[in-house]
């Protein structure tokens, strides 16, 4: 559930969407078998055109987005992160393509990790207790979308209420429909899209006051 929901949450539309996942912050005790079957699932991408059918993870949007991605890359490769798969251009495809990647002991000084990417980069943390992990998914002036995965339900109800983000999935990766509320807090921003909350946007409440 876990490697589906990272695979849905950060490589679709190679990592461009404002909602893609960015830090990865994951149990010391399974990182070793989560990287194993994430690398597994992100070999499996076919990158190419998106015209071409057997594509999986088309181009980024401009080949600026592509140097910023490496660069940061770079950087947190210089910082003490290790590459786990990708970290390189893709020229011999054009110069939008950038290889799917994983990076593990990623830095939370790093700049991949304190700034979006909006790129196909997994940067990997681990954490050793909730209370960690919570502290570690809060430290962002950020608050759009987060996810996380767990069985318990007493812990998926703590653990939703104290992050700060406007939307939260759980043991998924794709969590946005029509019917429901899209925004975030901090300096993601104020006000929805979608449902109720949504319409309520383009009303004006009127307050009416009557003394007989």
């Amino acid at each position: 559930v876990a490697v589906a929901a990272a695979m849905s949450s950060k490589y679709r539309n190679a990592g461009q969407t404002c909602i893609c996942s960015d830090r990865f912050i994951i149990h010391r005790s399974i990182e070793d078998s989560f990287l194993k079957r994430l690398k597994g699932e992100v070999n499996k991408l076919v990158i190419g055109h998106g015209i071409l059918e057997k594509t999986t993870m088309g181009p980024m949007i401009t080949p600026e987005a592509v140097s910023n991605v490496a660069q940061k890359v770079e950087e947190a490769i210089m910082d003490g992160a290790e590459v786990i798969c990708g970290g390189n251009k893709m020229s011999f495809l054009g110069s939008n393509f950038y290889e799917p990647t994983i990076l593990r002991k990623v830095r939370p000084s790093s700049r991949i990790w304190k700034e979006e990417t909006f790129g196909p980069v997994a940067s990997i943390c681990t954490f050793e207790d909730e209370e960690d992990a919570i502290t570690m998914a809060n430290d962002t002036p950020s608050g759009l979308a987060v996810y996380f995965c767990s069985e318990n339900l007493k812990r998926i109800f703590r653990v939703a209420g104290r992050l700060e983000n406007g939307m939260v999935g759980i043991n998924d990766g794709i969590i946005i429909t029509a019917h429901c509320p899209f925004g975030g807090i901090k300096e993601s921003g104020l006000g929805r899209e979608g449902s109720t909350e949504g319409m309520a946007e383009y009303l004006e409440t009127k307050h009416i006051f009557l003394n007989m």
